[in-house]
């Protein structure tokens, strides 16, 4: 169904082909997964199959890519269109029309699809996506996880026979992306439809494939074959296989079940050590939870065109986004405070040293420009303080009730399905939004009323849209006007962006950055600042393994250094190594909120794999698991 033969493709003042020599088949009715770390040429191969590559993004492609025959050097997107369906990085920029009905039908209209033939395959794909509540929603109301899925549907509704899909689950949660790769399994098996698919969340997709495809470095050959052959040879890999390579089984397993059939010997070995062991501790004090009943069952999403009353540089890197994933809670209103779950957090066994190799460089001058100490002494003024939060947008109750007291040093994920309400309180925390009822302090200002140059010391925003933040020509000017914004020594913001993502030039244009890449430089230029607080939305998003271990170090010594931070996820393995807290929401209220330990372990849902894998013995992560045998 598509082929690559002796494939090289060369971008417009490159130096370099970005992918080259690539030369492998897709047979009709597999799912192949691409795999390989940040910025190796996957989004470039995938753009090859449906011709955006070089007819719509320049340079010189060598060699020949065929799709049920065409040939896509003589044949432009248009004219594949009836044989692949597409859907990029971004669903913001897939979208033609303004309601989500409308948007799953455009493509068969632009077919020439007989009305009764569209009516039907409309009413299919909403139920096969759970789109069915939300068809009349213009789509900028949506979240980011919902946005997803209906970019995933406006791409099924034509009956494609090749689906393209880049990072097709990242804005997902963990029960949507079940529901979106299942969907894919039935198309495979049942229509023999071809998947090839680039997703760096491999826990999510690698028991679906077929084959997998391993791109290891950026012009390095590909390699093809059966998932667990690729994922003994593989840079990246879920923690399963981290787990079986750590373990020594043979062949690795790709999912819980297999792995968890082989894991007895090492429960056995873990065993001596499960019951000391900070997360088996926390298990004996359960966070506080509370069933939510809410009355509105669609909670709004943010607003992809939030304007801000100040257009200077400084205002852009806090108020640039209105994010599309949906508000973000806390601990519940009236809930008393509990000192164990309140008090600054202290590291866990198995988390890595926040002096590892790449911070060490860069940590002098976090201690130097940082006014808490290393010891995380709650502060009298905690860097941000929500009581009794209410949020309508939209005829939508975006949050309820909310009360929430975020300590320094203190690591908070915000989870839950999309729509739950997450990026509506990163917004209101940063000033973007303006309180329904109830009061949001952040470093002792009202963040709506309080100016951008003042707020960006106090708090900063990582957007689900990271070219939000962007404006300049090259990465170095970014990184320049970082600098300056924040008042920060020159270089500080180059030295970041380095530490977390090695390799970026800085004369390369941010919109030729993958997403994993623009998404690294906008944390960068918003950590630069160094706020007490910092916020970030989806912030693992495009980023491989090795990039999210990068941000996890970084992210660790900022709150060892006293920094609050608060991410909103669908990261459960990010959840799992790096907060202190869970937030769980559903319709803008809180669901559960305690010690990571306690919330996940007992969520099927938010349970990380190592967990699903040595239960009743409560690890999270396989780091965890090494210190634990060494």
């Amino acid at each position: 169904m598509i082929r690559f033969e002796d494939v090289s493709v060369t971008y417009d003042g490159a130096a370099e082909p970005t992918v080259r020599g690539v030369d492998f088949e897709v047979p009709e009715g597999e799912l192949v997964l691409l795999a390989g770390p940040s910025g190796v040429g996957k989004s470039t191969i995938l753009g090859a199959v449906s011709g955006l590559v070089p007819h719509f993004t320049g340079g010189t492609l060598r060699g020949r890519v065929t799709v049920a025959g065409r040939d896509t050097r003589t044949h432009k997107p248009r004219e594949l269109a009836d044989v692949v369906g597409t859907v990029g990085q971004d669903p913001l920029s897939h979208f033609v029309t303004d309601t989500v009905e409308d948007e799953l039908a455009y493509g068969m209209e632009s077919l020439g699809l007989a009305p009764d033939v569209m009516r039907r395959r409309v009413e299919e794909t909403l139920d096969l996506l759970g789109l069915a509540d939300l068809r009349g929603r213009p789509i900028a109301s949506l979240s980011g996880g919902q946005q997803q899925r209906v970019a995933i549907g406006s791409v099924l509704t034509p009956h494609p026979k090749a689906l393209i899909l880049d990072e097709p689950t990242s804005a997902l949660d963990p029960a949507a992306a079940e529901e979106v790769l299942a969907v894919l399994q039935r198309l495979v098996h049942d229509l023999g439809t071809t998947v090839l698919m680039a997703e760096h969340r491999l826990e999510r997709v690698i028991q679906y494939a077929d084959q997998v495809a391993v791109l290891p470095a950026p012009g390095a050959p590909l390699h093809l074959g059966a998932p667990a052959d690729m994922m003994a040879i593989s840079p990246v890999y879920p923690p399963v296989v981290a787990l079986g390579r750590l373990a020594g089984w043979s062949p690795l397993p790709l999912t819980v079940r297999d792995a968890r059939r082989r894991s007895a010997g090492l429960r056995e070995q873990l065993a001596p050590s499960a019951g000391s062991h900070p997360a088996a501790l926390n298990a004996t004090h359960p966070a506080d939870s509370r069933a939510a009943v809410h009355n509105n069952p669609a909670p709004a999403a943010d607003s992809r065109t939030a304007a801000h009353n100040s257009a200077s540089s400084t205002d852009s890197r806090i108020a640039a986004h209105n994010t599309s994933a949906p508000p973000a809670g806390c601990r519940a209103a009236g809930t008393a405070p509990d000192p164990k779950r309140d008090s600054a957090p202290q590291a866990r066994a198995g988390d890595a040293s926040p002096t590892s190799a790449p911070t060490r460089r860069w940590l002098p001058f976090l201690r130097k420009h940082t006014a808490t100490s290393n010891t995380r002494t709650p502060t009298p003024a905690p860097p941000a303080q929500v009581h009794a939060l209410s949020v309508r947008r939209a005829q939508i109750q975006a949050l309820h009730q909310v009360t929430l007291t975020i300590t320094p040093g203190e690591t908070i994920a915000l989870m839950g399905r999309n729509g739950a309400g997450k990026s509506t309180l990163l917004n209101t925390l940063v000033g973007l939004l303006e309180p329904t009822t109830g009061t949001v302090r952040v470093g002792g200002r009202t963040p709506h009323r309080t100016p951008p140059p003042d707020l960006i010391r106090h708090v900063g925003l990582v957007p689900q849209e990271p070219r939000d933040l962007l404006y300049t020509d090259t990465v170095a000017d970014e990184c320049t006007a970082a600098d300056r914004d924040a008042q920060a020594e020159p270089g500080t913001c180059r030295t970041l962006l380095s530490d977390l993502l090695p390799g970026i030039p800085d004369d390369t244009h941010p919109r030729d950055l993958s997403e994993g890449q623009r998404l690294t430089l906008a944390l960068a230029v918003v950590l630069t600042a160094r706020p007490p607080l910092l916020l970030l939305d989806e912030p693992t998003r495009g980023l491989d393994y090795a990039a999210k271990a990068r941000l996890v170090t970084v992210l660790r010594s900022l709150a060892t250094a006293g920094h609050a931070i608060v991410l909103a996820t669908h990261d459960v393995e990010l959840a799992a190594e790096l907060a202190h807290r869970v937030v769980l929401l559903a319709d803008g209220e809180v669901i559960a909120d305690g010690p990571t330990a306690d919330v996940v372990v007992s969520s099927p849902s938010f349970a990380p794999q190592v967990t699903k894998i040595l239960a009743p013995q409560q690890w999270l992560t396989v780091a965890q698991v090494k210190e634990a045998l060494s």
